[in-house]
Protein backbone atom coordinates (compact mmCIF):
# COMPACT_ATOMS: atom_id res chain seq x y z
CA UNK A 1 0.00 0.00 0.00
CA UNK A 2 1.45 3.69 -0.82
CA UNK A 3 0.99 6.16 1.37
CA UNK A 4 2.04 9.84 1.97
CA UNK A 5 5.50 9.89 2.62
CA UNK A 6 5.09 13.93 3.30
CA UNK A 7 2.65 13.16 6.16
CA UNK A 8 4.11 10.66 7.93
CA UNK A 9 7.12 12.69 8.25
CA UNK A 10 5.47 15.52 9.65
CA UNK A 11 3.86 13.22 12.08
CA UNK A 12 6.81 11.95 13.27
CA UNK A 13 8.67 15.10 13.45
CA UNK A 14 5.67 16.32 15.77
CA UNK A 15 5.83 13.15 18.12
CA UNK A 16 9.61 14.16 18.39
CA UNK A 17 9.28 17.92 19.38
CA UNK A 18 6.26 17.38 21.76
CA UNK A 19 7.30 14.00 22.98
CA UNK A 20 10.89 13.89 22.57
CA UNK A 21 10.90 10.20 21.01
CA UNK A 22 12.91 9.61 17.56
CA UNK A 23 11.24 9.12 14.86
CA UNK A 24 12.73 5.21 14.55
CA UNK A 25 11.60 4.89 17.66
CA UNK A 26 8.04 5.50 17.00
CA UNK A 27 7.91 3.49 13.60
CA UNK A 28 9.62 0.21 15.72
CA UNK A 29 6.39 1.23 18.25
CA UNK A 30 3.92 1.34 15.52
CA UNK A 31 5.06 -1.99 14.09
CA UNK A 32 4.48 -3.80 17.23
CA UNK A 33 1.49 -2.19 17.59
CA UNK A 34 -0.06 -3.99 14.05
CA UNK A 35 1.93 -7.27 14.62
CA UNK A 36 0.03 -7.45 17.75
CA UNK A 37 -2.98 -6.47 17.00
CA UNK A 38 -3.11 -8.56 13.73
CA UNK A 39 -2.46 -11.64 16.04
CA UNK A 40 -5.25 -10.53 18.03
CA UNK A 41 -7.44 -10.54 14.77
CA UNK A 42 -6.81 -13.71 13.60
CA UNK A 43 -7.28 -15.38 16.86
CA UNK A 44 -3.73 -16.90 17.69
CA UNK A 45 -0.65 -15.40 19.34
CA UNK A 46 1.37 -16.98 17.97
CA UNK A 47 0.43 -16.58 14.34
CA UNK A 48 3.64 -15.65 11.82
CA UNK A 49 2.74 -12.32 10.44
CA UNK A 50 5.07 -8.91 9.15
CA UNK A 51 4.88 -5.69 8.55
CA UNK A 52 6.92 -3.54 6.82
CA UNK A 53 7.42 0.26 6.59
CA UNK A 54 9.74 1.83 4.09
CA UNK A 55 9.53 5.91 4.00
CA UNK A 56 11.97 6.35 1.79
CA UNK A 57 10.07 3.97 -1.01
CA UNK A 58 6.89 4.75 0.51
CA UNK A 59 5.83 1.48 1.43
CA UNK A 60 3.50 0.71 4.15
CA UNK A 61 2.80 -3.44 4.26
CA UNK A 62 1.45 -5.82 6.30
CA UNK A 63 0.92 -9.59 6.06
CA UNK A 64 0.54 -13.25 7.35
CA UNK A 65 2.83 -15.36 6.80
CA UNK A 66 2.50 -19.00 6.18
CA UNK A 67 5.06 -21.99 5.77
CA UNK A 68 4.87 -24.28 2.14
CA UNK A 69 4.60 -27.79 3.33
CA UNK A 70 3.97 -31.18 1.62
CA UNK A 71 0.97 -32.14 4.05
CA UNK A 72 -0.47 -29.64 6.02
CA UNK A 73 -1.30 -29.90 9.63
CA UNK A 74 -1.89 -26.75 11.00
CA UNK A 75 -3.93 -24.46 8.44
CA UNK A 76 -3.08 -21.34 10.40
CA UNK A 77 0.47 -21.63 10.43
CA UNK A 78 0.79 -23.94 6.88
CA UNK A 79 0.12 -24.16 3.46
CA UNK A 80 0.36 -27.04 1.08
CA UNK A 81 2.72 -26.39 -2.30
CA UNK A 82 -0.51 -27.18 -4.43
CA UNK A 83 -2.46 -24.42 -2.96
CA UNK A 84 0.29 -21.86 -2.67
CA UNK A 85 1.17 -22.54 -6.71
CA UNK A 86 -2.70 -22.40 -6.87
CA UNK A 87 -2.99 -18.69 -5.33
CA UNK A 88 0.06 -17.11 -5.95
CA UNK A 89 1.87 -15.85 -8.73
CA UNK A 90 5.23 -17.75 -8.29
CA UNK A 91 5.96 -21.45 -8.20
CA UNK A 92 6.96 -22.66 -4.55
CA UNK A 93 8.63 -25.63 -3.35
CA UNK A 94 8.80 -26.99 0.36
CA UNK A 95 10.47 -24.85 2.67
CA UNK A 96 9.53 -21.04 1.20
CA UNK A 97 7.59 -18.53 2.72
CA UNK A 98 3.86 -17.84 1.49
CA UNK A 99 2.73 -14.06 2.22
CA UNK A 100 -1.03 -13.49 2.63
CA UNK A 101 -1.01 -9.60 2.28
CA UNK A 102 -3.93 -7.25 3.94
CA UNK A 103 -4.96 -3.88 2.29
CA UNK A 104 -4.63 -1.25 5.10
CA UNK A 105 -7.80 0.24 4.10
CA UNK A 106 -9.90 -2.70 4.61
CA UNK A 107 -8.94 -3.29 8.33
CA UNK A 108 -11.75 -4.10 10.57
CA UNK A 109 -12.62 -0.87 13.35
CA UNK A 110 -11.73 -3.17 16.30
CA UNK A 111 -8.24 -3.71 14.80
CA UNK A 112 -7.64 -0.58 14.45
CA UNK A 113 -8.61 0.73 17.76
CA UNK A 114 -6.62 -2.29 18.93
CA UNK A 115 -3.33 -0.47 17.06
CA UNK A 116 -4.15 2.87 18.21
CA UNK A 117 -4.73 1.53 22.38
CA UNK A 118 -1.53 -0.37 21.53
CA UNK A 119 0.60 2.61 19.95
CA UNK A 120 -0.43 4.83 22.92
CA UNK A 121 1.07 2.20 25.29
CA UNK A 122 4.10 1.92 23.91
CA UNK A 123 4.35 5.59 23.02
CA UNK A 124 4.23 5.75 27.27
CA UNK A 125 6.80 3.17 27.82
CA UNK A 126 9.04 5.34 25.20
CA UNK A 127 8.21 8.20 26.84
CA UNK A 128 9.04 7.04 30.30
CA UNK A 129 12.31 5.60 29.12
CA UNK A 130 13.34 9.49 27.47
CA UNK A 131 11.88 10.94 30.61
CA UNK A 132 14.44 8.52 32.85
CA UNK A 133 16.78 8.82 30.60
CA UNK A 134 16.64 12.71 30.95
CA UNK A 135 16.19 12.89 34.89
CA UNK A 136 17.51 9.92 36.31
CA UNK A 137 20.30 11.86 37.97
CA UNK A 138 17.71 14.12 39.81
CA UNK A 139 15.79 11.53 40.99
CA UNK A 140 16.04 11.60 45.17
CA UNK A 141 17.21 15.37 44.21
CA UNK A 142 15.65 19.02 44.27
CA UNK A 143 14.64 20.99 41.18
CA UNK A 144 13.32 24.53 40.65
CA UNK A 145 10.51 25.27 38.37
CA UNK A 146 8.22 27.59 37.63
CA UNK A 147 4.36 27.42 38.35
CA UNK A 148 2.37 28.06 35.02
CA UNK A 149 -1.12 27.37 36.74
CA UNK A 150 -2.44 26.53 39.96
CA UNK A 151 -5.94 25.57 41.65
CA UNK A 152 -7.41 24.20 44.47
CA UNK A 153 -6.43 20.28 43.33
CA UNK A 154 -2.84 21.11 42.18
CA UNK A 155 -0.28 23.10 40.49
CA UNK A 156 1.74 22.55 36.76
CA UNK A 157 5.17 23.81 37.05
CA UNK A 158 7.45 24.24 34.17
CA UNK A 159 11.04 22.43 34.77
CA UNK A 160 12.80 23.33 31.42
CA UNK A 161 12.10 20.87 28.54
CA UNK A 162 8.51 19.33 30.13
CA UNK A 163 6.10 20.18 32.82
CA UNK A 164 5.41 18.60 35.96
CA UNK A 165 2.14 18.22 37.78
CA UNK A 166 2.20 18.74 41.58
CA UNK A 167 -0.89 17.33 43.21
CA UNK A 168 -2.72 18.99 46.37
CA UNK A 169 -1.30 15.95 48.86
CA UNK A 170 2.40 16.24 47.78
CA UNK A 171 1.66 20.30 48.46
CA UNK A 172 2.71 21.43 52.18
CA UNK A 173 -0.23 21.85 54.42
CA UNK A 174 -2.16 25.17 52.77
CA UNK A 175 0.36 26.85 50.85
CA UNK A 176 -0.61 28.55 47.89
CA UNK A 177 1.36 29.30 44.71
CA UNK A 178 0.59 32.40 41.79
CA UNK A 179 1.35 32.08 38.56
CA UNK A 180 4.81 32.63 37.77
CA UNK A 181 6.26 31.81 41.11
CA UNK A 182 9.45 30.01 41.24
CA UNK A 183 9.63 27.09 43.64
CA UNK A 184 11.74 23.82 44.31
CA UNK A 185 10.43 20.32 44.04
CA UNK A 186 11.71 17.34 45.11
CA UNK A 187 11.87 14.34 42.17
CA UNK A 188 11.00 11.31 43.78
CA UNK A 189 10.81 8.75 40.04
CA UNK A 190 9.98 8.54 36.95
CA UNK A 191 6.64 6.59 36.35
CA UNK A 192 3.71 6.21 33.91
CA UNK A 193 0.15 6.11 33.57
CA UNK A 194 -2.38 6.05 30.89
CA UNK A 195 -2.07 9.44 30.36
CA UNK A 196 1.99 8.86 29.41
CA UNK A 197 4.84 8.94 31.25
CA UNK A 198 5.33 11.25 33.98
CA UNK A 199 8.12 12.86 36.56
CA UNK A 200 6.84 12.30 39.80
CA UNK A 201 7.60 15.47 42.47
CA UNK A 202 6.50 16.19 45.82
CA UNK A 203 7.18 19.39 48.31
CA UNK A 204 5.45 16.95 51.44
CA UNK A 205 7.37 13.73 51.56
CA UNK A 206 10.89 13.34 54.06
CA UNK A 207 12.94 13.17 51.34
CA UNK A 208 11.99 17.08 50.39
CA UNK A 209 13.26 17.62 53.51
CA UNK A 210 16.46 16.20 53.71
CA UNK A 211 17.16 17.51 50.79
CA UNK A 212 16.77 20.91 51.87
CA UNK A 213 18.94 20.15 55.04
CA UNK A 214 21.52 19.33 53.01
CA UNK A 215 21.78 22.25 50.54
CA UNK A 216 21.47 24.96 53.84
CA UNK A 217 24.05 22.55 56.02
CA UNK A 218 27.42 22.74 55.09
CA UNK A 219 27.73 20.17 57.94
CA UNK A 220 25.45 17.68 56.36
CA UNK A 221 26.23 18.62 52.69
CA UNK A 222 30.09 17.92 53.30
CA UNK A 223 29.50 14.55 55.46
CA UNK A 224 30.47 15.47 58.25
CA UNK A 225 27.13 14.73 59.68
CA UNK A 226 24.96 12.28 58.73
CA UNK A 227 20.91 12.47 58.23
CA UNK A 228 20.44 8.56 60.08
CA UNK A 229 16.34 8.69 59.38
CA UNK A 230 13.51 11.32 59.27
CA UNK A 231 10.07 11.54 60.24
CA UNK A 232 7.90 13.71 58.47
CA UNK A 233 4.34 15.41 58.71
CA UNK A 234 4.20 18.20 56.08
CA UNK A 235 2.66 21.44 57.93
CA UNK A 236 2.90 19.92 61.13
CA UNK A 237 6.31 18.50 62.94
CA UNK A 238 9.19 16.55 61.70
CA UNK A 239 11.90 14.96 63.39
CA UNK A 240 15.26 14.23 62.27
CA UNK A 241 18.22 11.96 63.61
CA UNK A 242 21.18 13.00 63.21
CA UNK A 243 25.02 11.48 63.72
CA UNK A 244 28.62 12.63 62.83
CA UNK A 245 31.64 11.18 61.51
CA UNK A 246 33.91 13.36 63.56
CA UNK A 247 33.25 13.11 67.76
CA UNK A 248 34.32 17.21 68.29
CA UNK A 249 31.10 18.02 66.11
CA UNK A 250 27.74 18.12 67.98
CA UNK A 251 25.62 16.97 65.79
CA UNK A 252 22.36 18.42 66.55
CA UNK A 253 23.78 21.75 67.59
CA UNK A 254 25.29 22.01 64.08
CA UNK A 255 22.18 21.76 62.49
CA UNK A 256 20.65 24.08 64.99
CA UNK A 257 23.13 26.77 64.86
CA UNK A 258 24.50 29.64 66.62
CA UNK A 259 20.94 31.19 68.23
CA UNK A 260 18.70 28.73 64.79
CA UNK A 261 20.32 30.38 62.43
CA UNK A 262 20.79 27.38 60.39
CA UNK A 263 17.62 25.82 60.93
CA UNK A 264 15.33 28.56 60.70
CA UNK A 265 16.68 28.62 56.81
CA UNK A 266 15.33 25.35 56.47
CA UNK A 267 12.44 26.07 58.15
CA UNK A 268 12.07 29.01 55.76
CA UNK A 269 11.88 26.90 52.75
CA UNK A 270 8.65 24.77 54.25
CA UNK A 271 5.80 26.09 53.27
CA UNK A 272 4.19 29.79 53.13
CA UNK A 273 1.40 29.21 55.28
CA UNK A 274 -0.31 30.27 58.36
CA UNK A 275 1.96 28.26 60.65
CA UNK A 276 4.89 26.92 60.21
CA UNK A 277 6.67 23.39 60.18
CA UNK A 278 8.32 22.51 63.43
CA UNK A 279 11.27 20.64 62.93
CA UNK A 280 12.93 18.30 66.21
CA UNK A 281 16.87 18.01 65.40
CA UNK A 282 17.85 14.36 67.45
CA UNK A 283 21.54 12.87 68.06
CA UNK A 284 21.22 9.32 67.12
CA UNK A 285 21.69 6.64 69.68
CA UNK A 286 23.20 3.39 68.83
CA UNK A 287 21.29 2.42 72.05
CA UNK A 288 18.00 1.99 71.07
CA UNK A 289 16.59 2.85 74.90
CA UNK A 290 18.32 5.52 74.82
CA UNK A 291 17.34 6.74 70.68
CA UNK A 292 13.62 6.42 72.00
CA UNK A 293 14.08 8.88 74.88
CA UNK A 294 15.04 11.42 72.48
CA UNK A 295 13.15 10.88 69.76
CA UNK A 296 10.09 12.02 72.36
CA UNK A 297 11.84 15.06 72.97
CA UNK A 298 10.73 18.09 73.75
CA UNK A 299 9.09 16.02 76.37
CA UNK A 300 11.53 15.07 79.40
CA UNK A 301 11.97 11.20 79.80
CA UNK A 302 12.29 9.63 83.36
CA UNK A 303 12.61 6.28 82.50
CA UNK A 304 12.13 3.18 80.17
CA UNK A 305 11.81 -0.51 79.48
CA UNK A 306 12.28 -1.93 76.07
CA UNK A 307 11.17 -5.10 74.34
CA UNK A 308 13.77 -5.72 71.20
CA UNK A 309 12.23 -8.80 70.04
CA UNK A 310 8.63 -7.23 70.19
CA UNK A 311 10.23 -4.14 69.10
CA UNK A 312 7.88 -2.08 71.74
CA UNK A 313 8.80 0.11 74.42
CA UNK A 314 7.15 1.63 77.60
CA UNK A 315 8.23 4.80 78.46
CA UNK A 316 8.10 7.08 81.46
CA UNK A 317 7.93 10.57 81.68
CA UNK A 318 7.36 13.47 83.96
CA UNK A 319 3.62 14.24 85.11
CA UNK A 320 3.74 17.63 83.54
CA UNK A 321 5.70 16.14 79.87
CA UNK A 322 2.91 14.08 79.34
CA UNK A 323 1.21 16.42 76.46
CA UNK A 324 4.21 17.21 75.50
CA UNK A 325 5.21 13.15 74.81
CA UNK A 326 1.92 12.96 73.27
CA UNK A 327 1.88 15.94 71.08
CA UNK A 328 -1.13 17.71 69.35
CA UNK A 329 -3.45 15.55 67.96
CA UNK A 330 -0.74 12.54 68.86
CA UNK A 331 1.91 13.89 66.50
CA UNK A 332 4.62 13.59 68.78
CA UNK A 333 4.40 10.06 69.22
CA UNK A 334 3.01 9.08 65.98
CA UNK A 335 6.74 10.68 64.49
CA UNK A 336 8.60 9.03 67.25
CA UNK A 337 7.18 5.71 66.33
CA UNK A 338 7.88 6.75 62.52
CA UNK A 339 10.96 7.57 63.70
CA UNK A 340 12.41 4.88 65.79
CA UNK A 341 10.32 2.02 64.10
CA UNK A 342 8.95 0.37 67.29
CA UNK A 343 5.88 0.71 69.25
CA UNK A 344 5.51 2.78 71.72
CA UNK A 345 3.42 3.25 75.11
CA UNK A 346 4.05 6.36 77.44
CA UNK A 347 3.22 6.29 81.34
CA UNK A 348 3.37 9.24 83.85
CA UNK A 349 5.77 8.60 86.34
CA UNK A 350 3.41 8.92 89.47
CA UNK A 351 1.44 5.76 88.08
CA UNK A 352 4.46 4.21 87.05
CA UNK A 353 5.65 4.19 90.72
CA UNK A 354 2.04 3.16 91.81
CA UNK A 355 1.96 0.35 89.81
CA UNK A 356 5.63 -0.92 90.78
CA UNK A 357 6.99 -0.60 87.29
CA UNK A 358 11.10 -1.53 87.15
CA UNK A 359 12.76 0.71 83.74
CA UNK A 360 16.06 1.73 83.75
CA UNK A 361 16.64 5.66 84.23
CA UNK A 362 17.84 7.92 81.96
CA UNK A 363 21.81 8.10 84.16
CA UNK A 364 21.82 4.28 83.72
CA UNK A 365 21.67 4.24 80.40
CA UNK A 366 23.63 7.43 80.11
CA UNK A 367 26.53 6.08 82.13
CA UNK A 368 26.48 2.71 79.90
CA UNK A 369 26.50 4.72 76.53
CA UNK A 370 29.48 6.47 77.76
CA UNK A 371 31.36 3.29 79.21
CA UNK A 372 30.93 1.93 75.14
CA UNK A 373 32.07 4.77 73.65
CA UNK A 374 35.36 4.81 75.53
CA UNK A 375 35.90 1.06 74.31
CA UNK A 376 35.35 1.94 71.01
CA UNK A 377 37.47 4.77 71.07
CA UNK A 378 40.17 2.60 72.56
CA UNK A 379 39.63 0.06 70.06
CA UNK A 380 39.85 2.19 67.69
CA UNK A 381 43.39 3.59 68.85
CA UNK A 382 44.21 -0.31 69.07
CA UNK A 383 43.35 -1.28 65.73
CA UNK A 384 44.77 1.95 64.51
CA UNK A 385 48.12 0.72 65.94
CA UNK A 386 48.21 -2.71 65.32
CA UNK A 387 47.75 -1.62 61.51
CA UNK A 388 50.61 0.96 61.37
CA UNK A 389 52.66 -2.05 63.10
CA UNK A 390 51.47 -4.35 60.00
CA UNK A 391 52.00 -1.58 57.63
CA UNK A 392 55.62 -1.26 58.34
CA UNK A 393 56.55 -4.85 58.44
CA UNK A 394 54.88 -5.46 55.18
CA UNK A 395 57.11 -2.96 53.86
CA UNK A 396 59.41 -4.25 50.74
CA UNK A 397 63.36 -4.78 51.60
CA UNK A 398 62.73 -4.91 55.38
CA UNK A 399 64.50 -7.61 57.40
CA UNK A 400 62.36 -10.27 59.78
CA UNK A 401 61.80 -8.76 62.96
CA UNK A 402 63.16 -4.73 61.59
CA UNK A 403 62.53 -2.17 64.02
CA UNK A 404 62.34 1.44 62.82
CA UNK A 405 65.63 3.47 64.14
CA UNK A 406 64.35 6.18 66.75
CA UNK A 407 66.19 9.62 67.67
CA UNK A 408 69.23 9.37 69.34
CA UNK A 409 69.50 11.31 72.61
CA UNK A 410 73.14 12.11 74.29
CA UNK A 411 73.88 13.35 77.74
CA UNK A 412 76.06 16.19 76.27
CA UNK A 413 76.09 17.27 72.27
CA UNK A 414 78.68 19.50 70.96
CA UNK A 415 80.04 20.75 67.60
CA UNK A 416 82.90 22.36 66.01
CA UNK A 417 82.03 25.40 67.75
CA UNK A 418 82.24 24.48 71.11
CA UNK A 419 85.58 22.46 70.40
CA UNK A 420 87.26 25.84 68.96
CA UNK A 421 86.11 27.44 72.02
CA UNK A 422 87.53 24.78 74.80
CA UNK A 423 90.90 24.89 72.22
CA UNK A 424 90.82 28.41 73.18
CA UNK A 425 90.36 28.50 76.71
CA UNK A 426 93.41 25.61 77.14
CA UNK A 427 95.83 27.73 74.89
CA UNK A 428 94.84 30.69 77.15
CA UNK A 429 95.29 28.46 80.58
CA UNK A 430 98.66 27.89 79.22
CA UNK A 431 100.59 31.20 78.54
CA UNK A 432 102.72 32.13 80.87
CA UNK A 433 101.80 34.84 83.78
CA UNK A 434 102.96 38.76 82.68
CA UNK A 435 106.30 39.64 83.95
CA UNK A 436 106.03 42.47 86.56
CA UNK A 437 108.18 45.24 86.32
CA UNK A 438 108.62 47.49 89.72
CA UNK A 439 108.58 50.62 89.19
CA UNK A 440 110.21 53.42 91.92
CA UNK A 441 107.79 55.93 93.23
CA UNK A 442 108.92 59.51 93.22
CA UNK A 443 109.12 61.09 96.55
CA UNK A 444 105.45 62.35 98.14
CA UNK A 445 104.63 65.63 96.60
CA UNK A 446 102.47 68.67 98.55
CA UNK A 447 98.95 68.09 98.57
CA UNK A 448 97.07 69.45 95.07
CA UNK A 449 95.65 72.21 97.19
CA UNK A 450 99.44 73.63 98.11
CA UNK A 451 101.50 72.55 95.02
CA UNK A 452 101.77 76.17 92.81
CA UNK A 453 99.95 75.81 89.70
CA UNK A 454 102.10 77.14 87.00
CA UNK A 455 104.88 74.68 87.77
CA UNK A 456 104.58 70.98 85.67
CA UNK A 457 105.20 67.80 87.25
CA UNK A 458 108.58 66.82 86.66
CA UNK A 459 108.82 63.13 84.53
CA UNK A 460 109.41 60.06 86.40
CA UNK A 461 111.95 57.60 84.98
CA UNK A 462 111.01 53.90 84.67
CA UNK A 463 113.37 51.03 85.29
CA UNK A 464 113.43 47.35 84.69
CA UNK A 465 115.02 44.74 87.33
CA UNK A 466 114.45 41.54 85.33
CA UNK A 467 117.17 39.88 83.85
CA UNK A 468 118.10 37.64 81.04
CA UNK A 469 118.32 34.84 82.91
CA UNK A 470 114.96 35.23 83.74
CA UNK A 471 113.01 35.69 80.23
CA UNK A 472 114.50 32.59 79.55
CA UNK A 473 113.46 30.12 82.35
CA UNK A 474 110.27 32.08 81.66
CA UNK A 475 110.19 31.07 77.55
CA UNK A 476 110.96 27.51 78.92
CA UNK A 477 108.03 26.87 80.58
CA UNK A 478 105.84 28.59 78.24
CA UNK A 479 106.70 26.06 75.14
CA UNK A 480 106.83 22.84 77.59
CA UNK A 481 103.31 23.94 78.43
CA UNK A 482 102.49 24.32 75.26
CA UNK A 483 104.26 21.01 74.59
CA UNK A 484 101.87 19.39 77.43
CA UNK A 485 98.50 21.07 76.16
CA UNK A 486 99.15 20.03 72.41
CA UNK A 487 99.34 16.61 73.71
CA UNK A 488 96.43 16.98 75.97
CA UNK A 489 93.78 17.94 73.50
CA UNK A 490 94.96 15.10 71.05
CA UNK A 491 94.89 12.67 74.02
CA UNK A 492 91.55 13.87 74.78
CA UNK A 493 90.39 13.92 71.26
CA UNK A 494 90.81 10.64 70.60
CA UNK A 495 89.02 9.49 74.06
CA UNK A 496 86.12 11.32 72.86
CA UNK A 497 86.48 9.59 69.30
CA UNK A 498 86.50 6.39 70.62
CA UNK A 499 83.65 6.76 73.20
CA UNK A 500 81.43 7.97 70.20
CA UNK A 501 82.29 5.13 68.36
CA UNK A 502 81.83 2.92 70.96
CA UNK A 503 78.49 4.43 71.85
CA UNK A 504 77.01 3.78 68.26
CA UNK A 505 78.81 0.46 67.85
CA UNK A 506 76.21 -2.74 67.46
CA UNK A 507 76.90 -4.84 69.61
CA UNK A 508 77.21 -7.72 67.12
CA UNK A 509 78.93 -5.81 64.89
CA UNK A 510 82.98 -6.65 64.58
CA UNK A 511 85.82 -4.36 66.52
CA UNK A 512 87.53 -2.46 63.60
CA UNK A 513 90.17 0.30 64.72
CA UNK A 514 89.17 3.94 64.98
CA UNK A 515 91.87 5.27 62.50
CA UNK A 516 92.82 3.85 59.39
CA UNK A 517 96.28 3.90 58.41
CA UNK A 518 96.51 7.02 56.19
CA UNK A 519 94.88 8.89 59.34
CA UNK A 520 97.61 7.40 61.98
CA UNK A 521 100.47 8.82 59.69
CA UNK A 522 98.75 12.19 59.44
CA UNK A 523 98.38 12.29 63.31
CA UNK A 524 102.04 11.23 63.48
CA UNK A 525 103.49 13.57 60.79
CA UNK A 526 101.77 16.13 62.93
CA UNK A 527 103.76 15.47 66.17
CA UNK A 528 106.88 15.41 63.99
CA UNK A 529 105.84 18.98 63.02
CA UNK A 530 105.12 20.00 66.70
CA UNK A 531 108.40 18.30 67.67
CA UNK A 532 110.20 20.70 64.98
CA UNK A 533 108.30 23.90 65.65
CA UNK A 534 109.50 22.90 70.07
CA UNK A 535 113.19 22.64 68.92
CA UNK A 536 113.21 26.21 66.86
CA UNK A 537 112.45 27.67 69.58
CA UNK A 538 114.50 26.32 71.80
CA UNK A 539 117.78 27.40 69.64
CA UNK A 540 116.67 30.86 70.01
CA UNK A 541 119.64 32.93 70.89
CA UNK A 542 118.45 35.61 73.33
CA UNK A 543 121.45 37.70 73.15
CA UNK A 544 120.51 39.37 70.24
CA UNK A 545 117.22 41.15 72.11
CA UNK A 546 119.86 42.08 74.83
CA UNK A 547 119.85 45.61 73.71
CA UNK A 548 116.14 46.02 74.49
CA UNK A 549 116.67 45.03 78.32
CA UNK A 550 120.06 47.37 79.04
CA UNK A 551 119.29 49.73 81.64
CA UNK A 552 120.08 52.85 80.36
Amino acid sequence: MAINVSEVNAALELIEVNKGISREVVIEALKEAMMKAFRKSLGADDALVGVDIDLDKGIFEMYQIKNVVKEVEDDLLEISVEDANEKGDKKYKVGDEYRIPVALDELRKAMVLSIKSLLRQKFAEAEKEVLHEQFKDKINTLITGRVEQYDERGATINIGKTSVYLPRKEMIKDEKFTVGETIKLYVNDVASSTKGAHIVVSRASEGFLKAVMTEEIHDIYDGTITIVSVAREAGERSKVAVTSKDVNVDPAGACIGPNGSRIQKVVSQLGNGSSKEKIDIITYKENIALYIMESLKPATVVGIKVDEEAKSALVVVKDDSLSLAIGRKGVNARLAVKLTGYHIDIKIESEALEEGLEYQSFEELSAIDLEEKAAKIAEAQRQTLVYQGDYASSLPGLPEGYVAPQERKYESESNDFDETLEEVAESEEAKPAPVETPVEEAPAEAPAEEAAPSEEAPATAVKTTTTIEDLEKSLESSAQSKKKAGQGKRKKKVEKEEEEESSVKHADTPRMSIYTEEELKELEEEENLEEEYEDEEEDIDYDDYDQYYDED
